[in-house]
């Protein structure tokens, strides 16, 4: 089966599920609300009045030529910003309602829930910081993302989500360039992603607690037709139309 095919089906599983049973049963801290604006950035800037926020980051994403991790609700992430660089395991399909506190420490991950469009998830994340010389192997490709993994983040894919071990053929796709912006009165971000190739993709989020999320959805939606922006048409989609472009 290509692909797309089997992406497509991991999708609609998903959204079968409930988002209400989903948000009502979680406990975790947020519930982060997505919404993908199709409209050209230059538009976005000017009609939310945006300014940037903070220092630009680059993105790479691991993962190999069939998109084998994606397929599995796995996202390997790495952020280099300034000094600092952080890998990032990212699981979805997760229960934040029954999240271990022993196998997701508060410090070092979190349990939220993504909400993009209908689609609704539980996503475990982890995260570990790397030295520069960590980080620049592992986009050169001298070491594999399994090595530097930590022992907290080993232990999450090989006893919960039985991801493990992981594939070994995986590429560092990126870097992808980053950069948030916010309004000036308002508590929503915006996210701006520009690839390598060209594409821009941006993002508009904000964390509200769980009760809350259906609510902002409508008012984010609400701010986005009010524009005349547009928002994508497919919500879930955009992010595996990023890795197509970056597996180019």
């Amino acid at each position: 089966m290509h692909p797309v095919s089997r992406l497509a089906g991991c999708l609609a599983l998903t959204a079968a599920m409930s988002p209400a049973s989903l948000l009502a049963a979680s406990v975790g801290p947020a519930t982060e609300v997505q919404i993908q604006v199709c409209s050209p950035f230059a538009d976005v800037e000017r009609s939310l009045n945006l300014r940037a926020e903070g220092d630009p980051m680059d993105v790479w994403l691991f993962d190999d030529a069939a998109l084998s991790l994606f397929e599995r609700g796995l996202r390997l992430r790495l952020r280099v910003q300034g000094k600092r660089a952080e890998l990032a395991v990212k699981i979805a399909n997760q229960d934040c309602s029954h999240a271990d506190a022993s196998m997701v420490p508060p410090k070092l991950g979190k349990c939220e829930i993504d909400m993009h469009g209908e689609r609704v998830s539980g996503t475990v994340s982890l995260a570990r910081r790397l030295s520069r010389k960590q980080w620049t192997d592992l986009v050169a490709k001298r070491v594999p993302p399994s090595e530097l993994l930590s022992p907290v983040q080993v232990a999450y894919l090989r006893d919960v989500a039985r991801m493990w071990p992981l594939p070994r053929e995986l590429r560092p796709l990126g870097p992808k360039n980053s950069q948030a912006y916010g309004p000036a009165n308002e508590s929503y971000e915006v996210d701006v992603s520009r690839l390598p190739t060209g594409e821009t993709y941006v993002e508009m989020s904000r964390k509200v607690p769980p009760a809350d999320a259906q609510r902002t959805k409508d008012a984010l939606e609400a701010i986005v037709a009010r524009a005349g922006l547009a928002a994508c048409p497919n919500q879930a989609g955009q992010a595996v139309n990023q890795l197509q472009l970056l597996l180019r």
